[in-house]
């Protein structure tokens, strides 16, 4: 019989223990916090030898709601009874189990309810109220389920089961332990699942070259993943649920069909988390406003898309140490690049034009506008505003406002003139951008007023 635990809170203070008849606490998660039965470095499980049941066939779900948020499943082959009138400093009975995380919450009473529809086949769910668990049987012969289900039952209503014939739980060996599944790697489409979900233990899910149009929902109640890779596949949309994978730090969306990337992306919980992003070889034309909330980002490649532009504020990717833009359509870079600080950085391959810092471009409106006055003073004293405070329209204006050599903000009033850089400045490493050998390339520089650009 395999008996798994989903927690159903997530308060680490919060895990269950189980007490064997020597007083040992075993943690249902890797632990060295608790002397645990076999390795303390791995899921603990007791078994029972006359109970093991190898399995025949892949078991339909449990009766009873899987819960995305569940710790990592504790695998056990016991016959045991759950004991229900210890006093707190009182070892438990020969052949009993303690299941709790406090030596004096007991079984009685704390059966919130019995899942039991498919008994027959092996498999129950008990449900606790104090720790809130779910604890999940399956494999199980179904005789045995019962008397054990009837035994649980008796203890949760406070009935003597002192005379009940119980066995003694044996420690099993490390070779014995059935790890959590945290990688899985899927290279064609007739290894795809289609019928059963993805084991919720999953860190690493790779399916690449499975011709998938959408992003499947099954992966995105995969709460603990932290590397996803859809790579070679027809995306055309990425949903903003992926955002609620609030430990994903890799995602990897290389050669796909993808013509944007979502701005709701870029506000989820992506912003603390993501580190390494692949978008190369897709068709995105240009990246969201709010692309450069994504701070924590390590690793961007755009490579092989049809970018006309790299975000504005693309300095504020504080931590970029790797960029890859080449073969894209980029005729210049922002003001803002000039900030970054790169390790490694590709460019080859992009349409640069050639800067003419004696034609510059004016739009400077003399006298200033109320407008931009107001704009300027909301940005350079960082004033909070907001959807809630200002027009939608405007906030929009104030996330493209350009910043002059000086750091003041412009809104609408400025000069702008292009002038080449030396990528040098800005990366350790510089991919040549052209065949003739050249590590420059132009930049556009902003000026609020005449007399900065006489002075540069």
């Amino acid at each position: 019989m395999v008996l798994d635990l989903w927690h159903r809170a997530t308060c680490p203070s919060e895990q269950p223990r189980f007490t064997t008849k020597a007083g040992q606490h075993i943690c249902p998660v890797p632990c060295s916090s608790h002397p645990g039965l076999g390795s303390s470095l791995l899921p603990a499980r007791a078994v029972h030898r006359t109970w093991c049941q190898p399995p025949v066939t892949e078991p339909r779900g449990h009766e009873g709601p899987v819960h995305p948020q569940a710790c990592s499943p504790v695998s056990l082959h016991t016959r045991c009874l759950l004991s229900s009138s210890m006093s707190p400093h009182t070892h438990p009975p020969s052949g009993s189990l303690l299941v709790s995380s406090h030596p004096s919450r007991r079984v009685q009473e704390n059966i919130e309810r019995f899942f039991t529809r498919f008994v027959e086949e092996g498999k129950a769910t008990v449900r606790l109220r104090e720790p809130a668990v779910d604890v999940c049987l399956s494999k199980a012969n179904a005789s045995n389920l019962k008397n054990f289900l009837s035994a649980v039952r008796l203890a949760h209503q406070g009935t003597d089961i002192g005379a009940l014939p119980l066995s003694t739980l044996v420690p099993a060996k490390n070779s014995e332990v059935e790890k959590p599944k945290t990688k899985m790697i899927i290279t064609s489409r007739r290894d795809y699942p289609l019928t059963k979900n993805f084991p919720y233990s999953l860190e690493h899910l790779q399916a690449s070259y499975c011709k998938l149009a959408r992003i499947d929902m099954r992966v995105l109640c995969l709460k603990k993943l932290r590397k996803l890779d859809l790579s070679h596949n027809h995306i055309k949309q990425l949903p903003a649920t992926i955002g609620d994978l609030i430990c994903l730090q890799e995602l990897n969306l290389h050669d796909n069909h993808l013509e944007s990337f979502s701005g709701a992306l870029c506000n989820s919980t992506l912003q603390k988390s993501l580190q390494f992003l692949d978008l190369s070889q897709n068709k995105i034309k240009a990246l969201p406003i709010q692309f450069c909330q994504l701070r924590e980002l390590v690793n961007l490649k755009l490579d092989d898309n049809e970018l006309i532009r790299l975000p504005f504020k693309i300095g504020q990717l504080g931590h970029l140490r790797f960029l890859s833009a080449a073969r894209n359509k980029l005729p210049f870079l922002p003001s803002d690049f000039r900030k970054l600080c790169l390790e490694n950085l590709d460019l080859f391959g992009n349409p640069f034009e050639q800067p003419n810092p004696l034609v510059p471009n004016i739009q400077l409106k003399i006298p200033l506008t109320l407008l931009e006055c107001a704009a300027r003073a909301t940005i350079n004293y960082r004033i909070p505003y907001g959807c809630h405070l200002l027009p939608s329209h405007l906030c929009e204006d104030l996330e493209v406002a350009k910043t002059c050599q000086c750091g003041s903000a412009c809104l609408s009033s400025f000069i702008q003139i292009t002038v080449t850089m030396n990528l040098h400045h800005v990366a350790h490493t510089v991919v040549l951008v052209d065949n003739m050998g050249g590590t420059e390339a132009p930049i556009i520089c902003y000026f609020c007023s005449l007399d900065l650009v006489s002075s540069c």
